[in-house]
């Protein structure tokens, strides 16, 4: 869809909602409203508390099953949060693209959701080796007492 058509459907859009939609440029984000300070704290205590937890891989896959959930989420918040931002923002961020919230939300959920992703196949590698050598080993075992 080109710019023509974007334009198309928020005129389409401010016709159905009889208020204009006014996108945001994103120069003029502002980092000190609360609710993004929030949000990036909390991305932030989220990727702390992955690699904190690295070795508990049960509490990994629930925090990779929430992560990715967040991100199925992502557009149901979007429209949520696009009706009611005047009650938390001081302009309207959400726009009906939901580029922002992608950005700002689903981005660094799917980034901790790799982190998480990767660390999980290292610990599976770790694994098959444990296993492996132990295999190795009860072999030797078995072939010295053929031995004897």
């Amino acid at each position: 869809m080109g710019i023509t058509g974007r334009r198309e459907f928020q005129l389409t859009k401010a016709r159905m909602t009889s208020t204009p939609v006014k996108t945001v440029p994103y120069f003029e984000m502002v980092f000190e409203e609360p609710w993004l300070i929030l949000l990036l704290c909390f991305h932030f205590v989220l990727l702390v508390t992955a690699i904190t937890f690295r070795k508990k891989i049960n509490f990994q896959m629930g925090l990779f099953v929430m992560a990715l959930v967040g991100v199925y989420l992502a557009e149901k918040i979007n429209i949520i949060l696009a009706k009611n931002w005047e009650m938390f923002a001081g302009q309207n961020y959400f726009d009906p693209y939901g580029l922002f919230l992608s950005v700002l939300w689903s981005g660094p959920l799917l980034f901790i959701s790799i982190i998480i992703l990767i660390n999980t196949l290292v610990s599976l590698c770790q694994l098959i080796v444990r296993w492996k050598r132990a295999e190795l080993r009860h072999r030797a075992r078995l072939a010295r007492g053929k031995q004897d």
